[in-house]
């Protein structure tokens, strides 16, 4: 009998797949956070920063820039659990690990879909549920041959309820060769 496929092998571990535990965000959802994100952006809406302004809008306060969603709960670069110090870099494993033994050691974000349920507000505190959802078959591309992998996460609130999801496609490729 032959050995799987890395295709047949990437399949059956998006067939296996279920969304990891959430970890609740380090911060809820607050204004400070709103006015940073603003002033990087550039985006002047008195909704996610004049209180004033806010009130007297349909959204009766201070809500946030919807884009800001994956923001609340993304990891600093140590790649370490929300809050932690001393616990270890999150495992790795996975398609990811497989791919990188089979020679695909590169990897390079392309693209990102997000979907609103509603404004998050302050105090709001958000876990994410992360599962991978798809892994392409092998393509070719500019950057050399590779994998799509797609995760969904599932935001909810300190309610429970879904507040946005976002769908996370990386490729995973062998760089092309110099002149080749």
């Amino acid at each position: 009998m032959t050995a799987p496929s890395l295709d047949d092998q990437l399949q059956e571990m998006v067939a296996q797949a279920t969304p990891a535990p959430g970890t609740p965000a380090r911060d809820p959802v607050n204004p400070p956070m709103i006015r940073h994100w603003c002033d990087a952006i550039g985006d002047a809406n008195p909704v996610y920063t004049d209180p004033a302004a806010a009130e007297a809008s349909c959204f009766g306060g201070i809500v946030a820039p919807p884009t800001m969603l994956q923001a609340w709960s993304m990891l600093g670069l140590a790649n370490r659990g929300p809050g932690s110090k001393t616990e270890p870099p999150r495992a790795g494993g996975g398609p990811t690990q497989l791919l990188n033994e089979a020679g695909y050691t590169s990897v390079v974000a392309t693209d990102c879909e997000q979907e609103y349920l509603r404004y998050l507000r302050p105090g709001d505190l958000l876990t994410g549920e992360t599962e991978l959802e798809s892994i392409s078959g092998e393509k070719s591309t500019g950057l050399g041959d590779g994998y799509f992998l797609t995760t969904r996460t599932t935001y909810r609130d300190q309610e429970g309820e879904v507040v946005g999801i976002m769908r996370f496609r990386i490729l995973w490729f062998k760089p092309r060769q110099k002149g080749g």
